[in-house]
This record gives C-alpha cells, sequence and structure tokens, in this order.
C-alpha cells in the first residue's frame, strides 16, 4: 500500500491501481465549491478513502468512498435540511480520447472514468458527492416560509374595487 503523501490534484491514477494505492481523508465542505449553491451552510466535513487495484483483465481501477452529511437547501421552506451520504463507486480507468466497449457500458457495477494526465482527487470527490445528492432536497414535512406580512403588495385590482364601490 502507498502511504506517501500525495498532492490530491496530481495523482498518476494508473500508477496507483497497479501499485495498488491507498488514499484517505477528510475535506471540508469549503474546499469544494461547486457544492456552494445546494449547500445551506459550507460548515462541516466529509471523509473519503480513495484505493486502486487491478480488474481480472488487468484494468486499473479504483474504489472511492465518501461519507459524511450535508446541510442543504429545503425546496419548500428554504430551510437547512440534513442530508446523510454514503458513496461507493467502482470507477474503471480508460484513456480520455478512447470511446467505451459495449461491455463497459453494460457493466452497472462500475463507472468508466476518462483519465488524461494527473486525476484530481478533490474534483473526483466533489463529482461523486454532486451525482449522490437528490435532484430536489426537501424535508419530508415542513412549512412554507412565513411572511410578517410587511412586504406584500396590494392586489393589482384593489383600485378598481374601490372604484366600482362608489357608483
Amino acid at each position: 500500500m502507498s502511504q506517501q503523501p500525495v498532492h490530491l490534484s496530481a495523482l498518476d491514477a494508473y500508477r496507483f491501481a497497479r501499485e495498488s494505492g491507498s488514499l484517505a481523508g477528510c475535506l471540508e465542505l469549503s474546499d469544494l465549491p461547486r457544492l456552494a449553491d445546494v449547500l445551506a451552510s459550507p460548515a462541516g466535513n466529509v471523509s473519503y478513502q480513495l484505493s486502486g487495484y487491478m480488474g481480472e483483465r488487468e484494468q486499473a481501477r479504483l474504489r472511492l468512498r465518501v461519507t459524511g452529511t450535508l446541510q442543504l437547501l429545503c425546496q419548500r421552506c428554504l430551510g437547512a435540511v440534513a442530508e446523510s451520504i454514503a458513496i461507493d463507486s467502482r470507477l474503471e480507468l480508460v484513456p480520455a480520447d478512447s470511446a467505451p466497449t459495449q461491455e463497459e457500458l453494460e457493466d452497472d457495477s462500475l463507472d468508466v472514468l476518462p483519465v488524461t494526465g494527473a486525476l484530481d482527487v478533490l474534483g473526483l470527490v466533489e463529482d461523486e458527492i454532486l451525482l449522490a445528492l437528490p435532484t430536489v432536497p426537501r424535508h419530508v414535512t415542513c412549512d412554507l416560509p412565513v411572511t410578517d406580512g410587511a412586504d406584500t403588495l396590494p392586489h393589482p385590482f384593489a383600485a378598481l374595487v374601490a372604484l366600482k364601490r362608489r357608483e
């Protein structure tokens, strides 16, 4: 197992898989900028574990596990809703310029990951989190946002009703 420190944006994925490398750590949600639009709060972190291995036909593969709890924006009440994530992805590495084979497309047990140059682990973790999020996060039951009534506009035809009553 590879224990040397690796920069999260410069991992040689094929070598990592051949050497059965392993990485684990904790990422702050504030370090994942593409998540900012769906989070109610950037506070918190997620744990990840990335391991490399070779498949039965000597294909380079990665297994990525991500766990944590995110505070997402409820699309009903706009409040925070806690969403636990437990991701376990198996990825087969392929050159970015090659087209996936029919066998790769039909295999539901793993996804194809096109790689050119160094693999951005931080980006990969963020991609997998984004793919695992619910399309419309919401509480099971929640109330609509409460307004104090001060910002309500008068009905556009209220003046016509008043004119009609004068007649």
